[in-house]
């Protein structure tokens, strides 16, 4: 592992630093100077890509119907079941060719999950609140669903749509997973149950006998979409989450538009996107207890089993904050493709760019381009690390490559540069241009281990610039 100081820096863009390269039992010392710096980079042809995966997403179309919940009998004192109504309201708008289910102005309670279908808009209007049941027994019986990239039948999602085309959730009001949730006790319980499920994903333990649910204490999504076809996210507030918040599991053609995510529990990334195609996700604002906005593709042997990726996803003009603002894995076994984020803001957190694996993963994470974010403080600008934590003890490396971040500009940070590969894989082909970091806090601000082709273009930390390939492996 190397790690640079400032001084390391200045003799990078003077081209004077020599460096150790390891080929089996043979060392090569090179000098930098020889290396071609990569400063005719055009990523214009990446771009016009994104523009076109914008334009291709597909929308839902739902029949422009309006099924009012007080209409069967839903009251709004905040202590009445409404989900008698809820369902009742969903039935009939399907029983009609579709339609949108209105939950009006008002506290509602619901006593359990609501289970979407096609051609269903849900719609909280502005002043609507809708408070969940915050006891685990009411999200039974379980559900074919997904935790932490491996499928199970658990608790269900508090909203759950699966095998659905055309579907849709929006307004203005507030979708409240209950701040008393028993759920939230279950992170002090579930270790065993955690290790168990990644065991069965790991030795392909048939899906149907992996049963969890009631005795076990693995939480279930606030939303979900597993196996769906064009899919509206629009305008919502979501709180108090008890694990993921939107969670897009095998969803192709997605838009998730103007969301409000401010829940802070732990796991609460504000979205997943887990092998899923065309999905765009913008001018949202996400204030999590964990990774703002994360792409994944299932987990280890079970998600090499499906071997869906992820691709073809543009994330733009959003404000994030959380403990990650940018996510890649760790559960990316399916590979990860295409991926853009332009134009957003991260505020603070411990890294803005994280990108995970480890030796059980597997998967190629590849052709990823970052462009125009502003930043505002982490620990960690570019963190991979493809060494998570978690590994069962198989070999199956991942890798990432052909990545780009440019035109980015960091207020503060400690470290800027951090990645661990395994030995024989590196983390290759990664290009920073044109990136201003103000205050850089750490003396040793790059720290290399296992890495091929990495580019610094015009890159500024405090006064000094950076123009330099590096190999470390």
């Amino acid at each position: 592992m190397r790690s640079y100081t400032f001084t390391d820096i200045l003799n990078l863009s003077r081209g004077e630093i020599k460096n150790e390269k390891f080929f089996g039992d043979f060392i090569m010392i090179y000098s930098l100077s020889s290396f071609k710096v990569i400063n005719t980079l055009d990523t214009q042809n990446d771009w016009n890509m994104a523009s076109e995966i914008i334009q291709s997403v597909q929308r839902p179309t739902i029949p422009e119907k309006n099924f009012f919940i007080t209409d069967f009998r839903a009251v709004n004192d905040g202590v009445t079941d409404a989900r008698p109504a809820i369902i009742k309201a969903i039935d009939a708008a399907s029983n009609n060719g579709g339609g949108r289910v209105v939950i009006p102005v008002g506290d509602w309670y619901c006593k359990g999950p609501i289970y979407l279908k096609s051609n269903i808009e849900l719609h909280a209007a502005e002043g609507a609140h809708l408070l969940f049941s915050p006891y685990a027994k009411d999200y039974l019986p379980v559900v074919l669903t997904k935790y932490e990239g491996t499928r199970l039948y658990n608790y269900s999602p508090l909203i759950y749509a699966r095998n659905v085309h055309d579907v849709a959730i929006t307004g203005k009001g507030v979708i409240d997973g209950n701040k008393d949730s028993e759920f939230l006790s279950f992170i002090d319980k579930h270790d065993s149950d955690v290790a168990l499920l990644r065991q069965m994903g790991a030795e392909g333990i048939p899906v149907e006998k992996r049963i969890f649910g009631e005795g076990r204490f693995l939480r279930p999504c606030m939303i979900q979409f597993y196996d769906a076809e064009r899919v509206l996210l629009k305008d919502y507030t979501v709180v108090n989450s008890p694990f993921w918040v939107n969670h897009l599991n095998y969803t192709n053609h997605a838009i998730v538009s103007g969301i409000n995510v401010d829940t802070h529990n732990a796991n609460n990334d504000g979205i997943d996107i887990e092998s899923s195609s065309y999905v765009v996700v913008e001018k949202s604002k996400f204030q999590t207890g964990d990774d703002s906005v994360v792409v994944k593709s299932g987990r280890d042997y079970d998600g090499r089993q499906v071997g869906i990726p992820s691709e073809n996803i543009v994330v733009f003009r959003n404000n994030m904050g959380g403990e990650d603002g940018v996510a890649l894995g760790s559960e990316m076994s399916g590979g990860i493709r295409n991926v853009f984020f332009t134009d957003n803001i991260l505020r603070n957190g411990t890294s803005a760019f994280r990108f995970k694996s480890n030796l059980d993963r597997g998967g190629m994470v590849e052709n990823i381009r970052v462009r125009n974010m502003e930043i505002d403080t982490f620990e960690r600008l570019f963190w991979f690390q493809m060494n998570y934590p978690g590994e069962l003890g198989g070999y199956y490396p991942s890798i990432y490559k052909n990545i780009v971040f440019e035109n980015i500009t960091v207020k503060n940070v400690e470290t800027v540069f951090e990645s661990h590969a395994p030995k024989g894989f590196p983390l290759q082909d990664v290009v920073l241009k044109n990136i201003i970091i103000k205050n850089v806090e750490s003396d040793n601000p790059i720290i290399l281990e296992n890495v091929k082709n990495i580019c610094f273009e015009n890159v500024k930390l405090n006064d000094q610039y950076i123009n330099a390939t590096i190999d470390w492996y």
